[in-house]
């Protein structure tokens, strides 16, 4: 896809439509007053869902994905749409009814999620995504998977993904380079090379008080983790200069770490806390360093 894909979280239902238009009337205005206008090519809308119920912010019902797309793309002009969708919830023909809907509505990648935290693996009437991956190729070309390069035992969990027919894969919210070393390792082990689009996401003042992205990340026990968790909350603390310079400085580590390793790269963006100005003005300044939009 080679493309620059923002992520915008469906707003509360209660929001109703205004919600959702007034959230594309603000990345429209972030997006012209930061440089960034024709950058965005796709929206990356994931399905939310109930999870713990110590999550920071708490979770209201949500728009659907689907709905959400329909009511923000034309305030946005011309994107296409990424999303993600749980698999455990419906059943074959019922998921088969829903991803039609999805490529239909212009949804060009859909990434295949698991059960939520609260859930074991297998719970549901559904499918688990990697049944998901084999059974939907003639329904989803690009069908991706959630890649997290700091959780145990993901190389072996990655490449079963690929095998199974996985064409790309969205990594969790980066906020070390562990995915450069990951990916040399992946690409030495095996001959797969799936499309990855590496999250950044922009650090707040507001994580100091809230914590949301803190929690977003969280693997207690893992220490490589651990030490992501530390460098949000410095970076938090900071003047918006000092925030912007610590995750440009990550971005370039990592995109010129994994430039050389053979996979094709995606940037998905992402602003936790909703679209903002100093947000863009962060991804504009990393995308002035690369931009799949410019390496072709």
């Amino acid at each position: 896809m080679k493309t620059i894909a923002l992520e915008l979280v469906p707003p509360n239902l209660d929001g109703g439509v205004d919600e959702a238009v007034e959230v594309g009337r603000k990345v429209v205005d972030s997006c012209r007053a930061t440089g960034m206008t024709d950058q965005i090519k796709h929206l990356m809308i994931p399905g939310m869902i109930a999870e713990d119920p110590d999550r920071p912010v708490e979770m209201k019902p949500k728009m659907d994905t689907l709905d959400f797309w329909e009511t923000v793309r034309p305030v946005i002009g011309d994107v296409r749409g990424l999303c993600t969708q749980v698999t455990a919830f419906h059943d074959k023909p019922q998921l088969t009814e829903r991803l039609r809907s999805l490529r239909n509505s212009g949804m060009d990648g859909i990434t295949f999620v698991g059960v939520p935290r609260t859930m074991s693996d297998g719970d549901g009437p559904g499918m688990p995504p990697t049944d998901a991956l084999s059974e939907f190729t003639d329904v989803v070309d690009n069908r991706g998977v959630i890649l997290i390069p700091t959780r145990e035992g993901e190389q072996g969990r990655f490449n079963f993904k690929c095998d199974s027919g996985a064409t790309f894969a969205m990594t969790q919210l980066l906020f070390s380079d562990a995915i450069v070393d990951f990916l040399a390792d992946f690409a030495r082990q095996t001959p797969h090379r799936p499309e990855i689009l590496l999250s950044f996401g922009f650090i707040p003042s507001a994580e100091t008080k809230v914590g949301l992205i803190d929690w977003l990340i969280q693997d207690p026990g893992n220490d490589v983790v651990k030490q992501e968790q530390d460098f949000v909350a410095r970076v938090a603390e900071k003047s918006f200069a000092e925030r912007k310079k610590a995750v440009v400085d990550l971005y370039k580590r990592v995109v010129d770490g994994v430039g050389e390793l053979g996979f094709p790269l995606s940037i998905h963006l992402e602003a936790p806390y909703g679209p903002s100005k100093p947000a863009f003005e962060t991804f504009a300044e990393m995308l002035d360093h690369w931009s799949p939009l410019t390496d072709q």
